[in-house]
């Protein structure tokens, strides 16, 4: 009588593994793709410059064929010639293949049957896909063993992060890092930036502020830069940057390379961290700047109908710019890298705002140690400008020392709990408005100070420094900025002779 225990689907399975011999799946490889290509390299030492490019040896699958190309690249690169002859002394004394075929000889059969190294590259490009993919599973098994494994108080996101941030290195491994190139490729490409900063509105190199004599000084917002805007409250460096971030995003022009891929000609995708305020309070700073309505006013409700249209058709065409928001605070940078990564790939990224550095969480646990989770997180900021190939701009506190000196114009020496901020940027710029102060000097009316301060007040009202403290390929100086207080707003400074005749 049959065990009623055992379900029907068991039993099946018990014969299944009693007749049948157990399988498994293997890892994608394709030995036939790499023993062509050793082969052609054998035959004609050309052939390895259409693959070294993008293929090393950890990229095989077989481990004779990576040592064999691994040695390869060493003879050629040294300048001597690879045969069967001249390699086989690496492997005379390797074990043999099998009991009829040792490596030497396996490297006379590749040679043999080598056909042409017209194909070549095709091989490589084969053998480096499989490679990948390989790669994808070990991390898919990886992520299955942690979530599996990991501890209680392993925070899932920490592990979705990591996961992202190894799928993104996989992604990109081959799109910079590329190692030497000629000094005709980086002519070329010298010509072509020439030739992009010719065709940009004003001529930049970099990404236009919409601020000219800003632009003048930095010659634009550069690739790979770490650019950071510092000041006290109040001096307006939220403001600064939203200008910044939108005037970039506004004039964004892309055009559809033949791959579908699409290329930047003019402005720029932006992502703005707004850590301190919310989506909303950074909209409506934007809407009261470009449709020049007090934000007080939109706060209160205190607009009339036609301020009302304007914000409408205001609203209508700030909705069409490629300005994306994330309001999470508190995040870490390692967060935020990974958010980065995908806001380029899912729409692209030419230019990220960070608002403000000191609101950043380090990766690890927050320590007592201030100075090294900023150090930690400044470095993290340039790795990742140089990663994702955009300027980064971010905002961060000056320390209180600049209230008690009498020129209260910002210094390096002021970035607040680590030399980290100015070691790792590439451009420091500090906003200062003496206009700030010398109004909270106001004297009583009717007295013979009033008068002064008065006179004092006419030659700062309105108007705004940027100063830059430091610039790696660049001047530094001060650059003077209109700012428009109720539209927290800043402009182009006219000057004296740019004024039209009376």
């Amino acid at each position: 009588m049959a065990n009623p225990a055992v379900l029907p689907t068991e039993k099946l399975k018990q014969v299944a593994s009693a007749n049948e011999p157990l399988t498994f799946r293997q890892p994608p490889h394709n030995l036939e793709a790499e023993q062509a290509l050793l082969g052609a390299i054998l035959v004609n030492n050309e052939a390895l410059d259409r693959v070294s490019g993008f293929l090393s040896p950890d990229h095989f699958f077989d481990p004779l064929h990576a040592r064999i190309y691994e040695t390869l690249g060493t003879l050629i690169h040294a300048g001597k010639t690879a045969t069967p002859i001249t390699v086989k002394t690496f492997f005379e004394n390797v074990e043999p293949i099998d009991a009829n075929m040792t490596v030497p000889q396996y490297l006379g059969r590749l040679a043999a049957n080598a056909t042409t190294i017209i194909n070549a590259a095709e091989y490589g490009r084969t053998i480096y896909d499989l490679a990948t993919r390989r790669a994808l599973i070990i991390i898919g098994e990886d992520m299955v063993n942690t979530a599996y494994d990991s501890a209680v108080d392993h925070q899932p996101r920490a592990q979705i992060e990591e996961a992202e941030g190894r799928l993104y290195s996989l992604a990109e491994q081959n799109k910079y890092g590329k190692g030497f190139e000629t000094f005709k490729q980086a002519l070329t490409t010298a010509i072509e930036m020439a030739n992009s900063a010719f065709q940009r509105a004003g001529h930049l190199s970099g990404a236009s502020t919409g601020l000219a004599d800003l632009d003048n000084k930095l010659g634009g917002l550069q690739r790979s830069d770490l650019i950071i805007l510092a000041g006290r409250p109040s001096m307006g460096k939220t403001a600064l940057a939203t200008n910044i971030a939108y005037n970039v995003a506004k004039a964004y022009r892309g055009e559809r390379q033949a791959d579908g891929a699409m290329n930047t000609v003019d402005g720029g995708i932006v992502g703005f961290f707004s850590l301190e305020m919310s989506s909303e309070q950074l909209a409506t700073r934007i809407l009261a700047e470009q449709a020049e309505v007090s934000s007080e006013k939109i706060r209160r409700g205190m607009i009339d109908e036609a301020e009302f249209r304007k914000l409408s058709e205001v609203a209508a065409e700030m909705s069409r710019i490629p300005l994306f928001i994330d309001q999470t605070g508190g995040i870490t940078i390692a967060q935020l890298s990974a958010r980065a990564r995908k806001l380029k790939r899912q729409h692209g990224l030419d230019l990220l705002v960070v608002d403000y550095l000191q609101l950043l969480a380090g990766s690890k646990a927050r320590s007592d140690n201030r100075v090294q989770e900023i150090t930690e997180i400044t470095t993290g900021l340039k790795a990742l400008a140089k990663e994702l190939a955009v300027p980064i701009i971010a905002l961060s506190q000056l320390s209180r020392q600049v209230e008690q000196r009498e020129d209260k114009r910002p210094q390096l020496s002021d970035l607040r709990e680590s030399g980290s901020i100015e070691q790792d940027a590439d451009v420091v710029m500090f906003v200062f408005r003496e206009e700030y102060y010398v109004e909270r000097t106001k004297p009583a009316e009717g007295t013979p100070e009033f008068a002064d301060w008065m006179a004092k007040m006419s030659q700062v009202s309105g108007k705004a420094e940027v100063i830059i403290g430091k610039q790696r390929h660049g001047p530094v100086g001060t650059v003077e900025l209109s700012f428009e207080g109720q539209f927290t707003r800043f402009g182009n400074l006219a000057r004296d002779y740019m004024l039209p005749d009376r």
